[in-house]
């Protein structure tokens, strides 16, 4: 049997710091139903120190997650680091979560797919083992996204939150792990959700501070619109492209963007809430985190040959869905 690429362990790291609604009702003009009834979100997880970036998840994250594989780090070929808040611009975060674990022999590079990283980066890591070119590859996803919200702005400010998940993949010959990808791309999107400025073409100055340009602008009705159809659409596509029926999957592991949008994505495939993992109303919206964190969550659940289908939505627009057997025996 040809190798497949399988997830052999999983990690995670949340800040300590937990920002809740009823905090946020004394920062902007909203309410705690009001976020709720819109989204699901209780509270979301913010890294307060100074001096930290998303490096920092990412590190422990990845420690525990080699930790629980029993590999050490100069066993590790490859680091994608799936962000789209990056400790500083040009230097790439994966090169110093390399340098820092001491991965000797590995290479490294950051993916910005938006809330869609880790789905390409997952995508991207499966090719690297297929190919038989290496075997052990680190998947490290994950946001900072307070460093890049505006706190005085009721549209953004409620929705995301930092934390930073990997995963280890390594070859499979019993043919669990990624099945099978449907990946997509639609620049019509950028206009509904970016951050104008910082970069080329409009380079940070004292304007686009003062105009607030170097926060999230979201147009949360067009990404809303766009994002419970593709969502729920390629979701059912990668079901019936492989056969699948909604007894054969096991469960959903869906971008926590919107817990709206996660119920439409779950009807359209036929499952129950009690297949969908779930945990935006304690993290919110971690941008590249929220996949790897639900793993991270739920392992203790999972079941080995378990049929997982993931699906994000991000901004640009991406959106996708993955097909994997679960490879690790929860015993």
């Amino acid at each position: 049997m040809a190798k497949t690429a399988a997830i052999t362990a999983v990690g995670g790291y949340l800040p300590e710091y937990r920002l809740s609604n009823s905090v946020l009702e004394t920062m902007v003009d909203t309410s705690d139903e009001w976020i709720t009834t819109r989204t699901g979100i209780k509270e979301r997880r913010i890294l307060r120190e100074k001096g930290k970036g998303v490096s920092y998840m990412g590190i422990k994250a990845a420690e525990e997650c080699l930790a629980k594989a029993n590999v050490k780090p100069d066993e590790i070929e490859l680091v994608i680091f799936c962000t789209v808040t990056p400790d500083m611009p040009v230097a790439n975060s994966a090169s110093f979560v390399i340098s820092e674990m001491g991965m000797n022999k590995a290479f490294g590079y950051d993916l910005q797919a938006a809330c869609s990283g880790f789905l390409f980066g997952l995508n991207a890591a499966s090719q690297y083992i297929e190919s038989g070119r290496y075997e052990k590859v680190l998947v490290v996803s994950g946001d900072k996204m307070s460093s890049i919200i505006d706190y005085s702005d009721r549209t953004t400010c409620v929705i995301f939150g930092d934390g930073c998940g990997a995963v280890l993949l390594e070859p499979n010959e019993e043919g669990l792990g990624v099945q099978d990808s449907i990946l997509r791309s639609d620049g019509i999107g950028r206009q509904y959700l970016h951050i104008k400025a910082g970069g080329s073409m409009y380079p940070p100055s004292k304007e686009t501070v003062e105009l607030g340009h170097h926060f999230v602008h979201q147009e949360g009705q067009q990404v809303f619109k766009f994002a419970v159809t593709n969502m729920a659409d390629v979701s059912a596509r990668i079901m019936e492209r492989n056969d699948l029926t909604s007894d054969d999957v096991a469960w959903l592991v869906p971008h926590q963007a919107n817990k709206r949008i996660i119920d439409a994505t779950a009807k359209r495939m036929g499952l129950g809430s009690d297949k969908v993992m779930l945990n935006i109303d304690r993290y919110g919206n971690t941008t590249n985190g929220t996949l790897p964190l639900c793993l991270w969550d739920y392992e203790k659940q999972l079941k080995k040959g378990d049929n997982l289908i993931f699906a994000a939505f991000g901004g640009g627009f991406t959106w996708g869905a993955i097909y994997l057997k679960w490879a690790i025996d929860a015993k």
